[in-house]
């Protein structure tokens, strides 16, 4: 359920390629783009005092990615973010001159891009993030999906314009058909995990994951003294772990890599020492977590900065999405799909185990920091797990909830930082 990090290179400083990619200036860089984007804006930073009562931590802090660009998960900025960049360096290329971000709409820019296509392999979420991205862009795509995922899903995809393509198996299945395709007809590759010899493509998506670290550092109004987040392929734990290991520096907080107990490739590699491809055996309910092997890059971060690695079963996940939608203790409800939820549902395990609490040092001053990583992006299925639609579970809440000294609990505003984090490389 647990494993502490004892890699040979836990604690070492990142690798100078890994800062570069995730440090606070390609954050900021990051952020720039999005200033482009119509309809841009933070997404709130929600605290759950009435929990971390319950639960008996200091603070607990909730980034709802569940508003994310219309798309309703995190991955929205991490797959349009690559293609876009991908396709500015394109274009510059042919064209023979740096072109900006508030130039991709320029006829030039938009002849290169309609040249192109791009492509993926999806559980989900990143495919309708790099369809949005193409189309922003003008450019083609092609998302290839595995036998698991929803009809719902893949007809969210295909709402972008995106050619959609079925592969019998799994997501690594589908990773392998998008690679060779892709390689046979010219396309570009746009995954969000990594191997040999394709590292740069999912650096460039783990980047675009870091403008919701820039939102949540200023909106938190103290440093997370612990952090968990949930992994698939690990590009988002790692983003987080990375980025916030240069912002803190010594400082940073406990990290703890959280996975389903059927797809843990990071939790079999942690003990392992190295990068493990775990077998299928039974899906899971937590469909965006459904990975067997670990992107390279990810793991080459994780190894250094992340503390722990652990595992949950789905009954942790389908029961915290029920909590979330019904709070006790005057919290705010929030929309959490199969796979959003699973930094809480961790967290909850860990504190209603004596031993584990202590391994993970969660004292009743911990100050801890989630992601709601998805909404619910399968809302047929949400309604099914939950025993409510989306709808009827945000009507809970009022238009601004307080609590008892009057502040905001939803927190979407920038003026409420009291970080100074550490510039360390």
């Amino acid at each position: 359920m647990l494993f502490l990090n004892e890699h040979v290179d836990y604690r070492a400083p990142l690798d100078a390629s890994d800062s570069e990619v995730l440090g606070l200036e390609a954050a900021r860089e990051v952020e720039r783009f999005l200033e482009h984007r119509e309809g841009h804006k933070q997404t709130p930073l929600i605290s759950l005092p009435g929990l971390a009562r319950e639960i008996g931590v200091g603070s607990i802090y909730l980034k709802d990615e569940a508003h994310r660009h219309g798309l309703g998960s995190f991955k929205a900025l991490g797959g349009s973010y690559a293609v876009i960049r991908l396709i500015l360096e394109e274009a510059a290329r042919q064209l023979g001159r740096s072109i900006d971000i508030s130039e991709i709409h320029r006829p030039d820019a938009r002849a290169v891009a309609e040249a192109m296509t791009v492509s993926c392999a999806t559980d989900g979420n990143h495919g309708r993030s790099v369809a949005q991205g193409a189309r922003l862009a003008s450019a083609k795509c092609v998302i290839f999906v595995h036998s698991g995922v929803s009809n719902e899903r893949v007809a969210a995809i295909a709402s972008f314009g995106a050619q959609i393509i079925r592969v019998d198996g799994t997501y690594d299945d589908a990773v392998a058909e998008a690679s060779r395709v892709a390689r046979e007809r010219g396309w570009l590759t746009v995954s969000d995990t990594s191997w040999p010899g394709y590292e740069r493509i999912p650096a460039l998506v783990m980047q675009g994951y870091t403008a919701l670290l820039s939102e949540a550092l200023r909106q938190l109004p103290e440093s997370p003294t612990h952090v968990f987040i949930q992994a698939g392929v690990g590009g988002l734990a790692a983003t987080v772990a990375g980025h916030f290991s240069i912002a803190f520096g010594d400082d940073r907080p406990f990290f703890t890599v959280v996975e389903p107990s059927r797809a843990a490739c990071l939790f079999e590699s942690a003990r392992a020492g190295r990068p493990v491809k775990v077998p299928y055996e039974h899906s899971t309910v937590m469909a965006m977590l459904e990975c067997y092997e670990p992107s390279l890059v990810a793991w080459r971060v994780l190894s250094r900065a992340a503390d722990a690695f652990m595992v949950v079963e789905d009954e942790d996940a389908i029961g915290v999405m029920r909590r979330l939608a019904n709070p006790h203790h005057g919290d705010p409800t929030v929309v959490a799909g199969e796979s959003g939820g699973v930094g809480v549902a961790a967290l909850l395990k860990a504190t209603s185990d004596e031993e584990l609490r202590n391994k993970l040092d969660l004292r009743s001053d911990a100050r801890v920091f989630v992601i709601n990583t998805e909404g619910a992006t399968d809302i047929l299925l949400y309604e099914k797990l939950v025993g409510a639609t989306p709808a009827q579970v945000l009507a809970r809440n009022s238009s601004s909830v307080r609590n008892s000294s009057g502040r905001l609990d939803v927190a979407v505003g920038s003026n409420r930082t009291k970080l100074t984090p550490h510039r360390h490389t």
